[in-house]
């Protein structure tokens, strides 16, 4: 697992309104442009850059592009970076305060210690 780099990309997204509409609206499209065009120069690294690093596993692109906050914690992204952008993203659909971020708990609800590692 990119772990760096999903976490990155949770970051970064979640700190520019602009990105996060995009990523909300056409996230299949948003994640592929996201790994094209800007994981490489938000990790400071020259355009000619390839290193397979640098690249989203299938498993990793398919949670980000369906925004399963669940498998993103399973594969070991940070659960604070995809609660702030979530609730960023998905808070606005519910009537009742707090209502996605007491969804997004009851999700995760199933797991135990020791959870999944999010060390990067």
């Amino acid at each position: 697992m990119s772990k760096y780099l999903v976490d990155k990309f949770l970051y970064t997204v979640d700190r520019d309104p602009e990105l996060v509409e995009r990523y909300r609206s056409e996230p299949a499209e948003f994640v592929t442009w996201w790994e094209t065009e800007r994981a490489n120069s938000v990790l400071n690294c020259h355009t000619g850059e390839a290193s397979t690093w640098l690249r989203f596993t299938d498993d990793e692109r398919d949670a980000l592009a369906s925004h399963d906050h669940v498998r993103l914690f399973e594969l070991g992204a940070h659960p604070f970076l995809t609660l702030t952008l979530f609730i960023a993203m998905f808070e606005r659909d519910h009537d009742e305060p707090l209502a996605y971020q007491k969804q997004y708990g009851l999700r995760l609800a199933h797991f135990s210690l020791p959870y999944p590692d999010i060390a990067t």
